[in-house]
């Protein structure tokens, strides 16, 4: 039977896949990728919705991945909701915690903003949209740095959930590179 721990843990590399999946959709939607006129031509795919609704419910996942650590056993003392909210002064894994926790609070900036886009107007909203690769940044080295089983063992970068983060970054970073060198090309 899988622990708090092992469900958190899951729920983690979870988010972090669908924010991937969320930044390689915003870097086709920044550079006019329609699914209607270019491949797979296909009407039902609604990029821009999609985009939306997997930002909801990743936040969503997001937020439910560190309320699990309030359930889970750990050597010491329990974490509090304080602890969630304010890693700062967890029981364990203190800058890790802060580093999620910072990111969650970057990504549910990005997605407030995003709901009042045409309050800001589209090039400050875009503006304020690009702290998703801050939050990004912040997610990534969260997820290198936090030991799974909240024993504060030193991050093993080999392992296959580091690598799976590891990967996601590479592929962002890749993404977002060749996207601006596309935009500079245009120019």
């Amino acid at each position: 039977m899988p622990t708090a721990i092992d469900v958190s843990s899951a729920l983690g590399l979870t988010a972090l896949g669908m924010f991937t999946a969320q930044i390689l959709m915003g870097l086709l939607l920044s550079v006019g990728y329609n699914p209607i006129r270019q491949w797979p031509r296909q009407r039902w795919i609604k990029l821009f919705t999609l985009h939306n609704w997997l930002g909801y419910i990743a936040l969503a996942v997001a937020a439910i991945h560190p309320l699990l650590l309030l359930a889970a056993e750990v050597k010491g003392p329990a974490f509090r909701l304080f602890d969630i909210v304010v890693p700062i002064w967890s029981p364990v894994q203190p800058l890790p915690n802060t580093l999620g926790a910072i990111g969650f609070y970057l990504i549910a900036f990005v997605i407030l903003t995003s709901y009042f886009r045409r309050i800001f107007g589209r090039h400050r909203w875009k503006q304020l949209h690009y702290v998703a690769y801050a939050a990004a940044a912040v997610f990534y080295v969260h997820g290198v740095a936090a030991d799974p089983l909240l024993q504060n063992r030193p991050p093993d970068y080999i392992d296959a959930e580091k690598v799976y983060v590891e990967g996601c970054a590479l592929l962002v970073t890749g993404a977002t590179v060749m996207r601006f060198r596309a935009r500079r090309g245009r120019s």
